[in-house]
């Protein structure tokens, strides 16, 4: 049995009921929009949100109805973003197939990105559940706020390690925290435990994109050959940040001038690659990554041993190790 299925166990038929109610959220009258949604739905990745929803819920709990709409709102949300950011980054692919906007153009796929938020929103606001709005709202707000940060600072390439983790913070690690802080909010009613499910979430999260930081600069794939795509996208991470660091300002300069000048051209890329990995930027980047996940682990010891903590602890691990 693979890591994600034993991770699965506990939940299992949350997830089960929760294909349908998915799906169903995501019906529209309007035709176009039907068969955009019904071939983002073909496309979907592994659920590992709504994983944290339902864990987080367990945990301290009995999964209900309310757990189902937490999850569903957060992977709104979720599709949501994944549509706009390939529009923000000009991305034709997701999880190996056509985008939304490399298939119907960007106009369109801004639209049905709206449409799928508004979609979440909706739920809550009918369900009466506030709570779960101020939440998603939050998260929204972080997340926006990540992305224009990000976008601002691969125009100047003046980023410092605070400043990149206040990115990945809001842009990435916000939806994980809000993940399981809903998932807590759908069976308790006390206002403590979803905000520590929070700061749990957010410490997993920020392990989650220094991984992904981290894959751009390792070989993998069928080609066997790192993408270099944050190099492309002019994106300084914490690999390249730990060698900027290490430099003197000659060195520094000289990095900066590639990035800025010739970060499409093919050799350059390749050269800041292997700077990175004979300076340690990829051991650094997963020395910060394991403090993190570490954090976010300890944090969830503390709570009472079951079935939801173990998966919790092994899902947190796997966001770590995972191989794409």
């Amino acid at each position: 049995m693979s890591k994600i299925k034993t991770i699965r166990l506990p939940i299992e038929q949350e997830l089960k009921d929760f294909e349908p109610y998915f799906k169903k959220s995501l019906k529209s009258d309007v035709p176009l929009l039907s068969t955009i949604l019904n071939y983002m739905y073909r496309t979907k990745g592994k659920q590992l949100r709504p994983m944290f929803v339902f864990l987080s819920a367990k945990l301290h709990g009995k999964t209900n109805g309310s757990s189902q709409l937490a999850a569903c709102s957060v992977e709104l949300l979720h599709s949501a973003t994944l549509v706009h950011d390939d529009v923000v980054d000009e991305s034709y692919e997701r999880r190996g197939t056509f985008s939304i906007n490399a298939l119907w153009k960007n106009k369109l796929a801004v639209l049905v990105g709206d449409y799928i938020l508004a979609k979440g929103l909706l739920l809550q606001l009918e369900s009466k559940k506030y709570n779960f709005l101020h939440l998603i709202s939050r998260a929204v707000q972080d997340m926006s706020e990540g992305e224009i940060l990000q976008i601002k600072k691969s125009r100047k390439l003046d980023i410092d390690e605070e400043t990149y983790f206040e990115i990945i913070r809001k842009k990435t690690a916000s939806l994980i925290a809000t993940s399981m802080a809903i998932g807590a909010a759908s069976v308790t009613d006390d206002p403590d435990i979803p905000e520590k499910m929070y700061r749990i979430g957010q410490d997993a999260g920020i392990a989650f994109q220094i991984k992904d930081d981290i894959f751009d600069y390792q070989a993998k794939g069928l080609i066997g050959k790192p993408t270099g795509n944050d190099i492309k996208e002019q994106k300084i991470t914490l690999p390249m940040l730990h060698v900027l660091k290490k430099s003197d300002a000659s060195e520094r300069n000289r990095i900066l001038r590639l990035i800025k000048r010739k970060n499409k051209n093919k050799a350059v890329v390749e050269e800041l690659i292997q700077l990175v990995v004979e300076n340690g930027g990829i051991e650094y980047a997963t020395e910060k990554m394991n403090e993190f996940k570490e954090k976010a682990v300890s944090s969830l010891m503390e709570f009472p041993d079951g079935d939801a903590r173990t998966s919790l602890v092994e899902l947190v691990n796997y966001i770590t190790t995972r191989k794409k």
